[in-house]
């Protein structure tokens, strides 16, 4: 893939306000999830539930991309077509997570850094011949006292910087998460500091390394107090430290900005979403990469029972779709009603 293919497969999940699914929850990640539901984390119960959420009608109207996990790039539908493309035939780009998680950074207390360069060009020239065209490695930066460390952001920014080019040398558009974590008690204002920082040394690793940022997407956190904050914040402030953070910041080379929900719930990310795209002037599309902000009300709908289908689809699409509203900056809580199936 060229550097045009990579500009227009960029492009294309975040074409017509669409956003992205992010359905790359690990094994254990997943079977926290389906325990809330009191259904067993087996890989058919796993690709079962995948299946659903990739073949719900309507959902290719919303969604211009889909991050798998491993096990799920593997995985066929039913009729034996690769869950890949069953995405690709919906006009829906396929991608994959690659980063093998978050681990303590030595020396650096409190803090961690994102592992899983070790062997990633043959892993993406494999992931590529199984169907993926975009990519995600994801950084945690945490909040406390006296972190982060500019150690630990420019460690960070160094292993996003590294995955992104061996992305791109194998044809796959990559997607860059420098995540500043809402666990804490801190204001909105020291998360928009920190995030500043991180930003910053995200993108003096990007170029660095030669990176094409036409042919990346950047999936940040929004500007957000911590969740242990005794002043939430309006979205309509959020929305503003949000954007201006980002114009003093990010490069208008980038073709889009799909935002983390950070464990906010589905309505308040949609909420936020559409308040950050109320404010005119941001030269790139301002959209979504939502894994429990989409697929919580689905879940619960499933509940592991195949008669469930229609229920859990129908509320994964209204999902998509309030999100979609919200990239158009034309969502409203009355369009939040009980989904008829």
């Amino acid at each position: 893939m060229g550097a045009h293919e990579l500009h227009d497969t960029a492009k294309t999940i975040v074409a017509d306000n669409k956003g992205i699914l992010a359905a790359d929850e690990s094994t254990g990640t997943i079977k926290k999830r389906f325990d809330g539901i009191g259904v067993e984390s087996t890989e058919e119960n796993r690709r079962t539930y995948r299946q659903l959420l990739f073949t719900a009608a309507g959902m290719e109207d919303a969604i211009g991309g889909v991050i798998l996990y491993d096990e799920t790039l593997r995985q066929s539908a039913d009729d034996g077509t690769s869950l890949a493309e069953v995405l690709s035939s919906k006009g829906v780009v396929p991608g994959i997570k690659v980063d093998t998680g978050a681990h303590d950074q030595a020396l650096f207390p409190g803090e961690k850094v994102t592992e899983g360069l070790d062997g990633l060009r043959a892993r993406f020239e494999e992931y590529r011949s199984l169907g993926a065209r975009f990519a995600k490695w994801r950084a945690v930066i945490t909040i406390g006292d006296g972190i982060p460390t500019d150690g630990n952001l420019r460690a960070n920014a160094e292993a996003l910087a590294r995955y992104a080019a061996l992305s791109q040398e194998a044809g796959i558009v990559p997607i860059v998460e420098p995540e500043v974590l809402m666990d804490g008690d801190n204001s909105l204002e020291v998360c928009q500091e920190v995030t500043t920082r991180t930003l910053h040394e995200t993108f003096a690793a990007l170029y660095e390394h030669g990176i094409d940022l036409r042919g990346t997407l950047l999936k940040p956190n929004m500007v957000i107090p911590g969740k242990g904050a005794p002043d939430q914040s309006s979205p309509e402030r959020i929305a503003e430290a949000t954007v201006n953070t980002f114009l003093g910041v990010v490069p208008a080379a980038i073709p889009g900005i799909v935002f983390l929900s950070g464990g906010q719930s589905e309505v308040e990310a949609t909420e936020n979403l559409n308040a950050i795209n109320r404010i005119a002037g941001s030269p790139w599309p301002l959209s979504f990469s939502y894994g429990r902000a989409l697929q919580a009300s689905a879940l619960e709908a499933w509940g592991g029972d195949s008669g469930n289908l229609e229920a859990a689809q129908a509320a994964f699409v209204h999902r998509a779709r309030m999100n979609e509203r919200a990239v158009a900056g034309e969502w409203s809580a009355e369009m939040e009603q009980p989904v008829a199936v």
